[in-house]
C-alpha cells in the first residue's frame, strides 16, 4: 500500500456539504452540496477510492422526527458524489465502521439497530437489533468476533456477536455514554462518559466497568475517542470544553490541548492530528511529539469529521 496522500475529504456537517482540501496547503479545492439534511460522519476506504457520508436527518441524537435513510458514496479521486446506498425501512444512520470481512456497519439510530451493507452490491445483506432505544456509536474488535454500540442515553454498550450476528447481552455503565473505542489487544473497551470529564474503562470479557479515568484539564464531559493507526495514542475530545486529549494507552499519562470551538472527530497523519471543530469552522493540527497546539485553518461552516486519502 502507497503512502501517498492524495487529499483530505471532511464532512461540513453544519454547511451540509463535503469537501476535498489539498493535503499540503489546506485550502478548499472542491465543494460538493444539495445533500438531505445533514450529512454526519465518514468512512472513507482509500484502498477502493471510496467514502461513504450517511444522512442523517434534521435533528440530534435522541431528538430526530425526520430522519435520513441514505449512505452517500463519493470516489476520491474523481472528487464526486457517485452514488447512493438507500437503508430504508432503516433510518437515522450516524456511525459506519468498516469490518475485518469487508462488509461495512452503520448504526442507525431510530431503528436502534446496526444495518450490514454489501459494498459490492451497496446493498443491506442484515440487520442486527441493538436492543437499545438508539444506537450511537459503534465499535468493532481487532479480531471481528464483537460489535459493541454505546447506546447514549440508555447509559448501556450492546454486545453482538459479529459473525452469528445477535446480541448477546449489554453492559451497563454508570453515567450516559457519548463515544467508545476498543484497545488493540480487544479485551478493554473505552467508553466516553457524556456527563462527567471521565472515561470508563469496560472489561470486555467480564461485562462490567473496571475503572474510570478523570480528563485532566478538561472541565466539561468528552465526547469521541480514537486511537492513533499505531495504538500508540488515544485521541479524546471535549466538544463542551474546547480540548482535544492526548492519552497514553497505559491511561496514566494525558496533556489537554485547547483547540476550537466544539470539536468533535480527528485524523492522525504522521506526527500529527488534526482535529475538525463545527462550532467555528476551524480544524486545529497538534504536534504529537510535542503535545501542544501547532496551527489551524478554516474549512467550511462547521465540520465534524476529515481523513486523509
Amino acid at each position: 500500500m502507497t503512502n501517498v496522500v492524495h487529499g483530505l475529504i471532511a464532512v461540513d456537517k453544519m454547511g451540509g456539504k463535503v469537501l476535498f482540501l489539498n493535503p499540503m496547503t489546506y485550502e478548499t479545492e472542491v465543494v460538493l452540496e444539495g445533500f438531505p439534511p445533514l450529512v454526519h460522519e465518514l468512512l472513507a476506504v482509500p484502498e477502493t477510492g471510496l467514502a461513504y457520508v450517511p444522512i442523517f436527518g434534521d435533528g440530534i441524537h435522541g431528538r430526530n422526527p425526520n430522519p435520513g435513510h441514505l449512505i452517500c458514496v463519493f470516489d476520491l479521486h474523481k472528487r464526486a458524489h457517485v452514488g447512493d446506498i438507500d437503508l430504508r425501512p432503516l433510518s437515522a444512520p450516524h456511525t459506519p465502521k468498516l469490518g475485518p470481512d469487508g462488509l461495512i456497519y452503520i448504526t442507525c439510530e431510530n431503528s436502534a439497530a446496526v444495518a450490514v451493507i454489501d459494498r459490492a452490491t451497496s446493498k443491506v445483506v442484515a440487520t442486527i437489533d441493538t436492543g437499545s432505544t438508539n444506537g450511537h456509536r459503534l465499535i468493532i474488535a481487532p479480531d471481528g468476533q464483537r460489535l459493541y454500540t454505546e447506546n447514549e442515553e440508555d447509559a448501556t454498550i450492546s454486545v453482538i456477536d459479529l459473525p452469528a450476528r445477535k446480541l448477546l447481552g449489554k453492559i451497563a455503565t454508570p453515567r450516559p455514554l457519548a463515544g467508545i473505542a476498543i484497545t488493540p489487544d480487544g479485551r478493554t473497551l473505552v467508553a466516553v462518559d457524556d456527563a462527567q470529564p471521565t472515561l470508563f474503562l469496560v472489561d470486555a470479557e467480564a461485562g462490567r466497568v473496571r475503572e474510570e479515568v478523570v480528563l485532566e484539564g478538561v472541565p466539561k464531559a468528552a465526547q469521541i475517542a480514537r486511537y492513533a493507526p499505531d495504538n500508540s495514542l488515544i485521541g479524546v475530545t471535549s466538544l463542551q470544553s474546547g480540548t482535544i486529549s492526548l492519552i497514553d494507552p497505559s491511561f496514566r499519562t494525558q496533556t489537554a490541548i485547547a483547540v476550537g470551538k466544539q470539536p468533535m472527530d480527528m485524523a492522525f497523519h504522521g506526527d500529527e492530528l488534526f482535529v475538525a471543530c463545527q462550532g467555528d469552522g476551524s480544524i486545529h493540527i497538534v504536534d504529537i511529539p510535542g503535545r501542544k497546539h501547532k496551527a489551524s485553518f478554516k474549512a467550511g461552516t462547521g465540520c465534524e469529521t476529515l481523513a486523509f486519502f
